[in-house]
């Protein structure tokens, strides 16, 4: 399992050499990360299959990165590992979170508190993407917790040691489906995190989705874009999204 230490040497090595060689050596946890001529692709654990989760996990089989689709029925994820090919898995959290050299989280909200208790010590160290959305009616006290402290500064503390990012949480799945790969200019994902690092894996992992990444700032800044932020809903180009954000062109 890897720990920030290891993590912060990788890092450095990722934020001068950049690109896909550069993706590779930041992220590499317990096996290592093979590294090819025309770039590295991930292993990548999805935590909670449902419509976010299939939707963008697809995305990255498609594009050629090994994804374990996971859920507390993984038995009920056969047809959609099967559609996708030898590339995606089907299998437990336990096993997606051992599987993954980067993770997708899109569960209820309500559920990440459990999930942190359940899992805190198997995520401690991962780099995390976080497309939750707390919503009051389903998710109760957490919450309200979210609209007091902001989403991002709530999903660290429940995933505490994780190296998160907050991503692909601003709009329906329908629509991630039919804009993904579009002609330019391509649809804006916003994304926020507080590990520089982490925050260029993430944008990584949007362009592979066939998406533009918008790095809004930090996990604090996630508020920006949490459901009723300006940035939420917003099916715009990465041009229109930094207008509407007042963020550098």
């Amino acid at each position: 399992m890897p720990n920030h230490e290891s993590f912060d040497r990788r890092r450095r090595g990722l934020l001068v050499a950049g690109g896909a060689l550069g993706l590779a050596a930041a992220v590499g946890p317990q096996r290592g990360l093979a590294q090819a001529a025309g770039g590295a692709k991930l292993r990548i654990g999805v935590i909670g299959s449902g419509h976010i989760g299939s939707t963008i996990g697809a995305l990255w089989v498609k594009a050629g990165h090994p994804v374990l689709f996971s859920s507390r029925h993984p038995e009920e994820l056969k047809d959609l590992v099967a559609g996708l090919g030898p590339l995606a898995r089907a299998g437990t959290v336990a096993q997606a979170i051992a599987f993954g050299e980067a993770l997708l989280v899109a569960v209820p909200y309500g559920a990440l508190p459990q999930l942190g208790q359940d899992y805190g010590d198997a995520l401690k160290g991962k780099f995390v993407l976080d497309a939750c959305n707390a919503v009051a009616a389903r998710d109760g006290a957490v919450a309200d917790e979210v609209e007091k402290a902001g989403i991002g500064s709530t999903s660290q503390k429940y995933l505490a040691g994780t190296l998160l990012v907050r991503a692909f949480n601003t709009m329906s799945y329908t629509i991630f489906a039919r804009e993904a790969n579009r002609p330019d200019p391509k649809l804006a994902i916003p994304i926020a995190g507080d590990d520089a690092a982490a925050v260029q894996i993430a944008a990584g992992l949007v362009r592979d989705a066939g998406f533009e990444p918008v790095i809004v700032g930090t996990l604090a800044d996630a508020r920006r874009f949490q459901r009723g932020g300006p940035g939420y809903g917003q099916s715009v180009s990465a041009a229109e999204l930094k207008q509407k954000l007042s963020l550098p062109p």
